[in-house]
């Protein structure tokens, strides 16, 4: 009898580690960047949407982005004046929890600022996240917007869409080939988390409210080796951080 193809045997010592060789090539990716490029950055992102991450790489094109582990970032600008690549890169380490990326850039820290406070996309909101506004459609007529616009600038909701509406808890009815309410519906409120209907209605009705934003959190300069602590939603100043010798130490990474 053949044997099954699903029985196959294989061997724990031709499994390849690309896992850790992708890690070790983040690695010594930041740290080459460390030495190429002027300005390193922090930053946070809320709303994270890899299509506008794109669009960062791509208008930014001069810089390197970097968005993964965070312990591999951490370890790549070293936890100890010992172990950093260059000085008081280090003291950014303790910026990077969360939704943390690293940007290294020629541009000087205004530009970055100036950037990132005008760069604040609006997406649809994913199951899970809180609702930024309220949301309710009007009894009568169900429009494509779902009132977010005059009558006269919209449309009526398409009656193909009924049967998915009432799937989703919305109770519409079919009157003459259009979409109806007989009383308001209230689809999400401010300050809620939403579900997964909530979340697939908003979208029929093109309402988008999740803003992709970046945060900076700190900068470091290469010239100086100053790194400057940028507080929330600051696009002007920050604060210094002191320079402190550190106790000898050694990274857990590599």
């Amino acid at each position: 009898m053949p044997r099954s193809k699903r029985a196959k045997v294989v061997h724990l010592s031709k499994v390849t580690k690309k896992g850790k060789e992708l890690t070790l090539k983040t690695f010594a990716n930041i740290q080459e960047s460390v030495s190429q490029y002027p300005y390193l950055f922090v930053f946070a992102v809320d709303n994270m949407r890899n299509t506008y991450l794109k669009d960062v790489r791509v208008q930014l094109s001069d810089s390197r982005l970097f968005f993964g582990k965070t312990k591999v970032m951490a370890a790549a600008l070293g936890h100890t004046a010992v172990t950093e690549p260059a000085p008081n890169t280090h003291l950014l380490t303790p910026h990077l929890a969360g939704t943390i990326g690293l940007l290294f850039t020629p541009r000087s820290p205004s530009d970055i600022q100036e950037y990132f406070s005008a760069f604040h996309p609006l997406d649809y909101a994913r199951a899970g996240t809180l609702a930024t506004r309220s949301f309710t459609l009007p009894a009568g007529t169900v429009y494509s917007t779902g009132g977010n616009m005059p009558i006269e600038e919209d449309v009526p909701m398409a009656h193909s869409m009924e049967p998915n509406l009432r799937k989703l808890g919305v109770p519409t009815r079919l009157v003459k080939g259009k979409v109806e309410l007989d009383q308001e519906y209230v689809i999400c409120r401010e300050g809620e988390i939403l579900g997964s209907g909530q979340t697939t209605l908003l979208k029929a009705f093109g309402v988008a409210t999740a803003e992709f934003r970046v945060e900076l959190r700190a900068y470091w300069e290469k010239e100086t080796g100053k790194v400057v602590v940028l507080g929330e939603g600051d696009a002007g100043g920050g604060m210094d951080i002191d320079v402190e010798q550190e106790e000898d130490g050694e990274d857990d990474f590599p």
